[in-house]
């Protein structure tokens, strides 16, 4: 029998809320400028599902399909782009409006710039965006990847030219190590999407950089969004996500839920602890949702998601696996969404809730019904194509 999901209302006491300003509008109106002026830049799709919505008893399901995303099959790009465009503005005095993709590719660069090493640890995407990005630019990447990565996703940073190795330890342990060897080299840079106490500014950036994504979800969409699922490891997409609708719909926002995997539930933790504080969930990490192995919390994410998330959901791996099948083969008539394991948590959560009597209560909490209208994101594609196939066509973990 499959464990099942466990979930947990937002009771947390509020915080002052003064990281919700860095998901400002005009802060992510930056990030989108910045992104629209690369070549490679075209606005991903957004699938929508009413034969689905149909099915789950819902007013409607959109999902935003990241697997489009500069031909590198992930959203997370976004993030480290923007965040080298913001470093490089800011080593020279200027605004991140004056340093485009045809000046951050250009001579006068390296005559004013120089060249930078950017250090970062991953599990996959977060990496391979930083790779191209640097490769793009002419700057250096250093990819430091936890045990059991797949090597897929290693030859993918490899071919960007990035230094990459497979490491013995977790994720949260690569990200102390490439910010040791960052300090250690000269003009060495850390490009992390996770925050921690005196390491805050970059990770607010790849935030911000995020937000292109969300920005374009909601002018996709033409109406707010009455629920909006979004998945988490450290928590800085959650974050800039929920940060970016919070601030969109100040008035009226969108319900939020937060998942994890649930082997690396540390927002779930905190928010179950119920204190406002963060917990961190330690080990191996082992989830076929690699993205979201991570056991620590973005300290930037955490302060906006206590104030504004409305539930966080820990998500056993049937539940992703059960999402990337669901995508693959929709109701007749919708469009099919190849979705890798952590992009499809969400498809197999609302499914679960709408469909499982086990999570009335939670249904019911979260006013889910048939005027809902429900976003979802599809943070990646199929970046593991072996694996994907063995979910997808070979029926590993099963809903049963």
């Amino acid at each position: 029998m499959n464990q099942p999901i466990q979930w947990v209302l937002n009771n947390m006491p509020a915080s002052g809320d003064r990281r919700l300003e860095i998901m400002s509008l005009q802060n992510v109106a930056k990030a989108q400028a910045f992104h629209r002026s690369f070549p490679q830049y075209a606005v991903t799709p957004l699938a929508k599902l009413p034969g689905m919505a149909g099915r789950l008893g819902l007013g409607s399901l959109s999902v935003k399909d990241e697997s489009y995303r500069f031909g590198l099959n992930a959203f997370k790009v976004l993030g480290g782009s923007f965040a080298m465009g913001r470093y490089i503005a800011q080593q020279l005095g200027r605004d991140v409006s004056q340093v485009d993709y045809n000046y951050l590719t250009g001579e006068k660069l390296r005559e004013e710039f120089g060249q930078a090493t950017f250090f970062t640890a991953t599990d996959g995407n977060h990496g391979r965006g930083v790779a191209w990005a640097a490769n793009r630019l002419g700057q250096k990447a250093v990819v430091h990847m936890p045990k059991g990565s797949a090597k897929s996703r290693f030859d993918n940073i490899a071919k960007e030219g990035a230094q990459v190795a497979i490491e013995e330890v977790n994720y949260d342990d690569c990200v102390r190590m490439a910010a040791a060897e960052a300090a250690r080299t000269e003009h060495g840079v850390v490009v992390q999407d996770t925050a921690w106490e005196g390491y805050e500014e970059i990770p607010a950036w790849i935030m911000q950089g995020y937000g292109t994504m969300a920005g374009e979800a909601a002018e996709q969409l033409g109406e707010r969004p009455t629920h909006v699922f979004v998945q988490a490891g450290v928590g800085s997409l959650a974050g800039a996500v929920v940060g970016y609708f919070a601030n969109r719909f100040p008035d009226n926002p969108p319900k939020f839920i937060v998942m994890e995997a649930q082997i690396a539930d540390c927002l779930y933790q905190g928010a179950k602890a119920g204190d406002g504080k963060p917990r961190m969930v330690g080990g191996d990490l082992q989830t076929i949702m690699a993205g979201l192995a991570c056991g620590e919390p973005n300290t930037i994410g955490w302060d906006i998601l206590r104030n504004h998330a409305d539930a966080f959901l820990s998500c056993p791996d049937w539940v992703a696996a059960k999402g990337m099948r669901m995508l693959a083969a929709p109701i007749k008539g919708d469009p099919a969404v190849t979705s890798g394991e952590s992009g499809a948590v969400g498809m197999g959560a609302v499914s679960a809730i709408m469909e499982d009597e086990q999570y009335q209560a939670l249904r019911e909490a979260l006013g889910l019904d048939g005027s809902s209208k429900v976003l979802l994101f599809s943070t990646e594609g199929d970046t593991d194509p072996d694996k994907y196939k063995r979910i997808v066509w070979g029926g590993e973990y099963p809903t049963i």
